[in-house]
């Protein structure tokens, strides 16, 4: 298994390879009235309206502004492209499934996190995607996204 691997707040965070579309250089995003508090905003991606969900608001943690260095894991989930907002991209691991812990036996209520990876240098949590937005999340960022398309 490939994941890949990303620092936000100090904290190592992965998402399965196979869901990530590319890493791009952050840049600042444009509001996104009427969508869940988990989204920063949007991001014209090539053309593309891409909403961008900020891990430090999932993780409870305060926001801060964007800095230079930032970068936005691109990926998709259930035919959605996302952009997730990191401090910085570490690079791929490759990691054997024996070494990935099962969320639900490290942490009481796992939520977005699938597993907890053990790598040679320490732990990674892995994102599930497919999880990160609440059903109510989800229906949020179509309807903003959709009255936005319609207010342009």
């Amino acid at each position: 298994m490939e994941i890949l691997l990303f620092d936000v707040a100090g904290e190592r965070c992965a998402l399965a390879v196979a869901d990530v579309l590319r890493v791009v250089p952050a840049a600042a995003v444009a509001p996104l009235p009427g969508a869940p508090a988990v989204v920063d905003g949007v991001l014209d991606l090539h053309g593309r309206v891409v909403p961008v969900l900020s891990l430090r608001r999932r993780f409870g943690l305060a926001d801060r502004p964007l800095r230079p260095d930032e970068v936005y894991v691109v990926a998709t989930v259930a035919g959605r492209v996302v952009a997730l907002r990191a401090d910085a991209a570490l690079g791929i691991a490759r990691v054997d499934p024996a070494d990935v812990v099962p969320a639900a036996q490290v942490v009481a209520a796992p939520g977005h996190v699938g597993g907890v990876a053990r790598l040679p240098d320490g732990l990674a949590l892995i994102h599930d995607l497919h999880t990160f937005l609440s059903q109510a999340e989800a229906e949020g960022v179509d309807a903003a996204l959709a009255a936005a398309e319609q207010g342009a």
